[in-house]
């Protein structure tokens, strides 16, 4: 449940041809062009003038448009949404949320200085492309992001986001899974260890 899940290395971690429901695929070109934008935005959020607190606002903006965060949630649920009461389900999408957007939010860094440029661009599976982006932060090493992106309702969205060979998506569904599993399958204590995590999160963005 820790931030930890985007660092593993994850040779074990199979790559997988199955998207959010509702996701189809979208070509190489556009689905590049759409990644270049939201690169473009998140750098010119996070190089802006303002303070910490207003850069990392707008960068959750940006990430909130750029991903299917209500398709990307539920598939992680996995067979747990069924059995989530309907509150439960309003809970959790609202937790994921956060959780995701603060995650994807802290790759970029609190600092001045980002650069964002792309790599290749493939269509992987009959759901959606891979784009490759390579990030640089300030005294930081460069890392590589793989975002995948498939076609939602009519426009590209970002269904998973791949971190040195680790699914984001499949990494968070396991450990969701382990949760609920070790707590006979009550998806409230689910929620419970997601308050704790967002509690940790922000706390950690304060310090």
């Amino acid at each position: 449940m820790q931030r930890r899940a985007l660092l593993l290395a994850a040779a074990a971690l199979p790559m997988t041809s199955i998207a959010p429901a509702g996701a189809q695929a979208v070509d190489p070109a556009r689905a590049t062009a759409f990644i270049q934008a939201t690169g473009q935005e998140l750098v010119s959020a996070i190089n802006g003038a303002g303070g910490v607190a207003q850069r990392r606002a707008q960068v959750a903006a940006v990430l909130r448009r750029a991903v299917d965060v209500e398709g990307v949630g539920r598939f992680i649920l996995g067979r747990y949404w069924r059995t989530a009461t309907a509150d439960e389900q309003q809970q959790y999408m609202r937790l994921f949320e956060e959780t995701l957007i603060r995650n994807l939010s802290a790759r970029f860094g609190e600092y001045q200085g980002v650069r964002f440029s792309l790599g290749r661009a493939q269509q992987r599976t009959e759901d959606d492309t891979l784009v490759n982006t390579v990030i640089e932060r300030p005294n930081t090493a460069a890392f590589s992001l793989d975002w995948r992106v498939a076609d939602v309702g009519g426009q590209p969205r970002v269904v998973d986001v791949i971190a040195e060979g680790t699914s984001l998506r499949l990494t968070t569904r396991s450990e969701y899974a382990a949760v609920v599993s070790r707590n006979g399958g009550r998806v409230s204590a689910l929620l419970d260890a997601m308050r704790s995590q967002v509690a940790q999160l922000a706390a950690r963005e304060r310090s």
